[in-house]
């Protein structure tokens, strides 16, 4: 089962920073990474890909490591597999990145986040806490109010 950590200050906290680092966004157009990456974008953030494996994603730089980034963002987005969440949070502490959203929770990704004054989400997607999202994303939102996993 998939840990859930977060209070809705924390996530309203995140999501209200206007310059994101999104950590493993796809070069694949319809992955989820690049779709969640597209709605920031969409929704006016200032969203900085990072992809060791691209140099520009939607038309924006891409850059290889977080810690390359310039200037410094507000928060990470971390869209990875668990196995690389580690790495990129310890990016994110190299680059002083206070806050960091793991969309696939991992213990040592959380507990390097503990351990460093980081401000974590995990476990939840994105889509379900931006406004006036999609029906879809709504219900996802709706049935963990009703399992009472929504963050409170």
């Amino acid at each position: 089962m998939r840990v859930r950590s977060a209070t809705r200050g924390g996530i309203d906290d995140f999501l209200g920073q206007k310059r994101l680092a999104v950590v493993g966004v796809s070069r694949n157009e319809k992955d989820y990474s690049r779709m969640v990456f597209r709605e920031l974008v969409k929704r006016g953030y200032d969203a900085v890909p990072v992809n060791p494996s691209a140099s520009d994603i939607e038309g924006l730089r891409c850059y290889s490591r977080v810690t390359d980034v310039r200037p410094s963002v507000d928060g990470a987005l971390v869209l990875l597999p668990s196995k690389s969440a580690a790495t990129a949070v310890g990016d994110c502490v190299e680059a002083g990145i206070t806050r960091v959203w793991l969309r696939n929770d991992e213990p040592s990704a959380r507990e390097l986040c503990a351990q460093s004054g980081i401000s974590l989400v995990a476990g939840y997607c994105p889509f379900m806490f931006l406004p006036n999202g999609a029906f879809f994303h709504q219900c996802h939102a709706f049935g963990l109010r009703v399992a009472g996993r929504y963050p409170a």
